[in-house]
């Protein structure tokens, strides 16, 4: 009986190691005894702040490129600093990939990622890395007006061309935009104007188009569907779904305003102790890479890229083109509950 068990038992390990994929050989040289090319490979973890869609398209290039097997976890900017600084003893991801850079700011404060100075971020402006290393930028998306030109050509009105036209008696009830109580892009144009036009100027301006606006949405990137739909005449956001409707054939103008306009930049950064910090500092490589860089256009991302060296892509207007508002990140982050508050009291009138 003891006899017939063993034999069971081998018979059963063996069929068991029958069914276990192997690890990857290391290729061996062809019948001319030519060298043949080692894969990269291995294996990368990703914390993904970039909507799923245009994340998991650019990283299956990456992975179709390097032969690095990617796993990503979508957690949009608050949760993903949360979870990286829950699981800091221990880390479970080796990179966080988007969200903007002043998140990475925090983190890099907060001790839970580790600099790595990328060799293809030298022709980098300074506004889009971080001078030891512990960020870099990889796309950014300008703010913008996306404007339903029929249903304003409809009524007779001329579209908004600047942030104080915006004000005109003309617009009244035509205009969605964010909520700074909600939203992060909302608080990107409370910034804007502030740095713009000097902060009591600024609250007076949102002041003086409040009675202009339908609807504060909760949400950054609710404007543009409500566009789409046509329950909005003007939203005003970040471009990237303005510019998609465009490509998706719907009558909508995308307005860059003429005192210019601030931007996000989505960020990256290797997680301290990353298990993978190789395979992660590879994908800050590659994503700051013209190759890289092509990529946002090649994916249909809408997003602009940072070297100059790169086009954005057909119909995307032409970085040089925009006149971009860059502002402390620093001092934004210290003063947005008082701004937010003073929004509340003097524009809402609450």
């Amino acid at each position: 009986m003891r006899t017939i068990k063993f034999l069971l038992l081998l018979i059963a390990i063996l069929a068991l190691s029958a069914c276990v994929a192997p690890v990857a050989a290391p290729a061996e040289s062809g019948a001319a005894g030519a060298e043949q090319p080692a894969a990269e490979g291995g294996k990368l973890v990703v914390y993904s702040s970039v909507d799923e869609e245009n994340a998991r398209n650019l990283l299956n290039a990456f992975s179709a490129d390097t032969g690095i097997d990617v796993e990503m976890v979508f957690l949009s900017s608050g949760p993903a600093l949360s979870r990286i600084e829950a699981e800091a003893s221990r880390p479970q991801a080796d990179i966080w990939f988007g969200a903007p850079s002043e998140n990475h700011i925090v983190a890099k404060e907060r001790g839970l990622t580790q600099p790595y100075m990328s060799p293809e971020a030298e022709g980098l402006d300074d506004q889009f890395k971080d001078a030891e290393g512990y960020w870099h930028a990889f796309y950014m998306n300008p703010l913008g007006f996306g404007v339903g030109s029929d249903a304003l050509a409809e009524r007779g009105i001329d579209p908004p061309t600047s942030w104080a036209s915006l004000a005109d008696p003309a617009y009244e009830g035509l205009i969605q935009m964010p909520s700074p109580q909600s939203s992060g892009t909302a608080y990107a144009i409370v910034m804007t104007l502030v740095t713009i036009f000097g902060e009591d100027d600024a609250f007076q301006l949102m002041a003086d188009i409040n009675p202009n606006v339908q609807t504060y949405t909760q949400s950054g990137t609710a404007p543009s569907k409500a566009l789409a739909i046509g329950e909005t005449v003007i939203g005003i956001q970040f471009t990237p779904a303005f510019l998609k409707l465009i490509d998706e054939g719907y009558p909508v103008t995308l307005i860059i305003p003429e005192e210019g306009v601030g931007y996000e930049a989505a960020a990256m950064s290797v997680i301290k102790d990353a298990p993978n910090a190789e395979n992660a500092q590879k994908l800050v490589d590659w994503m700051l890479s013209k190759a890289g860089q092509e990529q946002l256009s090649a994916q249909k991302t809408y997003f602009f890229p940072v070297r100059s060296d790169v086009s954005a892509g057909e119909g995307v207007p032409e970085l040089a083109s925009i006149k971009l508002i860059p502002y402390d990140l620093e001092w934004a982050a210290a003063n947005k509950e008082r701004l937010v508050n003073r929004w509340v009291e003097e524009v809402l009138g609450q």
